[in-house]
């Protein structure tokens, strides 16, 4: 048996999911790996693969729904490396340079507008500091959750903008447990894909525009004036739970138009709702479980198909628990 002081960072055994995530559904992990810093994630990762598990990586748990059940293995959760900061003006490598022990430090944008961000950075943060020091490309992401591993992974992001539009280098851990460091010019992302495949994001640079603060602050406040107008920003989901297909396929219709046009706005299956404001949004109201909000949306997916003829591909992850 594996003990709690074999791992190289906190660990907790036989651990609850459903708080970690932004559903508030799911079961439990096996094992729960809480890395403080980015050498402790390449350690705790590193550590899960010599002892035979393939991690799970867990950040703010949004765009994901755990099952009920046990998770056997390891998920690695980032909700402790939060840091984000400046450049070092010294002329240190950027991601190898930690900054101060505290949060962002103030400096004149001009002089370098980049912030430095590690995995569990949350994306609102991200926002705020950026808003802050008048540094814009970031307000795309404004009521967006989650954190900026899942983020980049995803490439986070609306009809504003994407996260991939603002990065500079994004540091991963390759699936051999070897880090690298890749340029923006090496990849390739997408939409709703950062096209990293099995790497983790450790941590990222991302390159922003010097403007005035109030003028960030303005747009910041614009955008999420309008994501709150026309979504539950508020409510307990997972974001969008599907992916917007091929307008050549759907006529042009976005996928929480088309759950719209066939009328599954308010469509309940236990305590999960399909939102009334956004169509493309599952709700847990209180009490739902992982195996209503799943039924629910393989629903949705199935009378969709239906009534306009498009099979939805979902945007969500789904991580299933063991099997009998």
């Amino acid at each position: 048996m594996i003990s709690l002081q074999n791992w190289p960072c906190a660990a907790l055994f036989d651990a609850d999911l459903s708080a970690k995530t932004t559903m508030h559904v799911g079961g439990r992990a096996e094992w729960l790996l809480e890395p403080a810093d980015p050498e402790e994630l390449c350690a705790a990762y590193n550590a899960a693969r010599e002892r035979g598990f393939v991690p799970r990586i867990l950040g703010g748990g949004a765009n994901l729904i755990v099952d009920d059940g046990r998770l056997p293995g390891v998920v690695i959760t980032t909700d402790r490396m939060k840091r984000c900061f400046r450049p070092s003006l010294d002329g240190a490598s950027a991601l190898d340079h930690e900054g101060p022990r505290s949060n962002v430090a103030p400096a004149p944008p001009a002089s370098d507008p980049r912030l430095i961000a590690w995995a569990g950075a949350t994306l609102p943060s991200l926002v705020q500091n950026a808003s802050a020091l008048g540094l814009s490309g970031l307000e795309c992401l404004a009521g967006v959750p989650g954190h900026l591993g899942g983020g980049v992974a995803m490439n986070a992001g609306g009809k504003w903008g994407e996260l991939w539009d603002s990065l500079e280098l994004v540091r991963v851990l390759e699936p051999d447990g070897s880090v690298r460091d890749l340029a923006r010019a090496e990849c390739t992302p997408r939409y709703r894909n950062g096209a990293l495949g099995e790497r983790v994001v450790v941590s990222a640079i991302l390159k922003l525009v010097p403007a005035s603060v109030a003028a960030v602050r303005e747009k910041t406040r614009e955008y999420l004036s309008e994501k709150r107008r026309v979504q539950p920003v508020t409510e307990w989901s997972a974001g969008c739970v599907f992916k917007n297909p091929d307008p050549a396929r759907s006529n042009g219709c976005s996928a929480g138009k088309l759950v719209d046009i066939a009328g599954l706005k308010g469509r309940v299956k236990g305590d999960a709702l399909v939102s009334p404001l956004h169509g493309n949004f599952i709700i847990n109201r209180g009490h739902a479980t992982a195996t209503d909000v799943l039924a629910l949306i393989e629903e949705v997916r199935a009378e969709v198909a239906a009534v306009t003829g498009v099979t939805l591909e979902t945007e969500v992850k789904v991580w299933r628990a063991a099997t009998c």
